[in-house]
């Protein structure tokens, strides 16, 4: 699956795109996907190999590292394209200047072409990809909504499978909730088809609007369980992730973008999957019945 090697030939071969850019062959593209083993990484991994693609998975466990630059040129070189995932958010602290710097360093190696996962409305996340315009790179920006296997993956899915209930700092605010393959479809497709989306900003939704509430009300209905939603202010889910160890610094930057993300600006729809892939993305629904069918929920 990985490929930590250089590649050993610089020979591409090109196919028109029926909108008469230039397509590269994916048997001679290399890509590094940061984050491999995390929630998007690991789909964007799965997709870019079934395009045909070479992976190089690049994570701490691999030997890269966003807090140590000099890991990153022994993974970066020799490889085609990246796909770029802040590990804690795009928008946190020191994101820009990471990303900037990781952007700069590939495009000194020759990885020009660079995918960036972004947030669809996340203010925060503005100077990151102003780093990214900066570096030099031909790069895509994906601005994605609010990940529905946020639900099924990290410590959201533990509180609904352990307690039965979901507290979360969102009220009745609506979020066009986003299957995370149909991210990495789009990235892969982003990274394979020549210039087409270079310099560009692709945003993404779901395909209709839920509440979290309605989102809970949904896994329950699926899976037979009473479920609960119960929304908190900002500053008392601070408070609680404060209490469960996370640093104040950390706490801090989450309650600033869950305060931004979370006013009502994204409760509308993107065209972008459909304008990148051709389809409509995948409903919640079907990611909630696929979960339940797993176990996803099951205490």
């Amino acid at each position: 699956m990985t490929n930590t090697t250089e590649k050993t030939s610089t020979t591409e071969n090109t196919t028109a795109s029926p909108a008469g850019n230039t397509t590269r062959d994916t048997r001679h593209l290399t890509v590094v996907v940061t984050g491999a083993s995390g929630r998007t990484g690991s789909r964007v991994a799965r997709a870019a190999q079934a395009a045909g693609l070479t992976v190089r998975a690049a994570s701490r466990a691999t030997g890269f590292d966003f807090r140590d630059s000099s890991t990153w040129a022994g993974t970066l070189r020799g490889a085609d394209a990246a796909y770029l995932a802040h590990p804690m958010d795009v928008g946190a602290p020191g994101a820009a200047e990471v990303i900037g710097a990781v952007a700069r360093e590939a495009v000194r190696l020759g990885v020009r072409r660079l995918v960036l996962l972004s947030a669809r409305g996340e203010d925060q996340a503005l100077p990151t990809e102003e780093a990214l315009h900066a570096s030099g790179a031909d790069w895509t920006v994906v601005r994605a909504a609010w990940f529905a296997q946020n639900f099924s993956e990290g410590p959201l899915v533990a509180e609904l499978r352990e307690r039965g209930e979901l507290v979360f700092p969102a009220d009745v605010v609506r979020e066009p909730f986003l299957d995370v393959r149909d991210i990495a479809d789009v990235v892969v497709t982003a990274l394979t088809a020549g210039d087409r989306y270079a310099g560009r900003t692709l945003d993404l939704s779901g395909p209709r609007l839920l509440t979290f509430g309605e989102a809970v009300a949904e896994i329950a209905g699926a899976t037979g369980r009473p479920l609960r939603y119960r929304a908190v202010s900002t500053r008392d889910y601070g408070e609680a992730l404060a209490g469960f160890g996370v640093p104040r610094e950390e706490v801090a930057a989450l309650t600033a973008i869950f305060d931004t993300l979370l006013d009502g600006r994204n409760a509308h729809l993107s065209d972008g999957v459909r304008e990148v892939l051709g389809r409509a993305p995948r409903d919640f629904a079907d990611f909630v019945r696929e979960e339940a069918a797993a176990g996803t929920w099951t205490a």
